[in-house]
């Protein structure tokens, strides 16, 4: 098989869709169904099952679709490698950024680059949801997060930077008035809250109880940052963010309020298998030290 050929049937194997994989590789239907039949011909065997309502793999297909999958893996890497070196480069860090501030991070990646040249520096925004799963799947090699992180499988690096926190609200809101907020005022009001992330995490970033004693109430599940704010700029929920949102989000439907109670949050980096290109940044910020916003 080419290359392609691969990807069209490791493609249709995950999406189990003709026009949806057509889709995602920019190719047409007919392509799509062109190169399957030739690798069933190939084959002397069906790799799917095909009806007018659902597509699935054949047995084959899964044996098939198992073998393939290292090895189209190692064809990328093989290709990325080559490419690297093509550009006098031995690698590449990738950094993915929960927070959205990497531009007020610009003398650190400056840094590393200005020590490390032969390895490329690419940042990337994550989103907040299953946040440590692009550790684990391979998508990134160091992760920007809020702290504590308490994996037993990650390793938690220096502090990047700091950041006081704000109580973002609608400028409709009673709140909005005020010229600071308070953590026992967040008892009174609903907050978001995200799917699948660890509880001691989500409760680094607000906890679920005021230092008084009182309930802090998570309510409408968000999954990035304009869906939160939406809610925020409509009056269903207010919610604590770190400053930098005001910068980076800054919007005439929300008001941002200074905390004159809350600690800042600090925000580190976190990996799981170490490189050489993850103990330069890692160092590197060390020697600038913590950024405090």
């Amino acid at each position: 098989m080419e290359l392609l050929d691969i990807e069209i049937f490791l493609t249709l194997a995950e999406e189990l869709h003709f026009g949806r994989t057509a889709e995602r590789l920019h190719i047409t239907h007919a392509r799509v169904s062109q190169v399957i039949k030739k690798q069933e011909r190939t084959i002397g065997a069906d790799l799917f099952y095909r009806t007018s309502r659902s597509v699935r793999l054949t047995p084959i297909g899964e044996q098939l679709r198992d073998d393939l999958r290292p090895v189209y893996r190692e064809l990328h890497e093989s290709m990325r490698r080559a490419r690297l070196a093509a550009k006098g480069k031995a690698g590449v860090l990738r950094v993915g950024m929960i927070p959205g501030n990497a531009h007020d991070l610009r003398d650190h990646w400056q840094a590393f680059r200005a020590q490390y040249p032969q390895w490329e520096l690419r940042i990337r925004h994550v989103p907040f949801i299953d946040p440590f799963a692009v550790l684990r799947d391979g998508t990134v090699d160091v992760l920007v997060t809020w702290l504590p992180v308490e994996e037993p499988d990650l390793t938690v690096g220096p502090v990047l930077f700091t950041d006081p926190r704000v109580l973002a609200v609608s400028v409709d809101h009673e709140l909005a008035t005020r010229p600071a907020a308070s953590i026992e005022m967040l008892a009174d009001f609903q907050h978001s809250d995200a799917p699948q992330v660890p509880g001691y995490w989500a409760d680094g970033f607000l906890p679920s109880h005021t230092p008084g004693g009182n309930r802090i109430v998570r309510g409408p599940l968000v999954t990035h940052m304009e869906e939160l704010l939406s809610l925020v700029s409509f009056g269903e929920v207010v919610n604590a963010l770190p400053a930098h949102s005001a910068r980076y989000w800054n919007r005439p439907d929300i008001a941002w309020l200074p905390f004159a109670d809350f600690e800042p949050l600090a925000y580190g980096l976190v990996w799981r298998a170490e490189n050489a290109a993850i103990r330069v940044l890692a160092q590197t910020v060390r020697d600038l030290g913590p950024l405090h916003l």
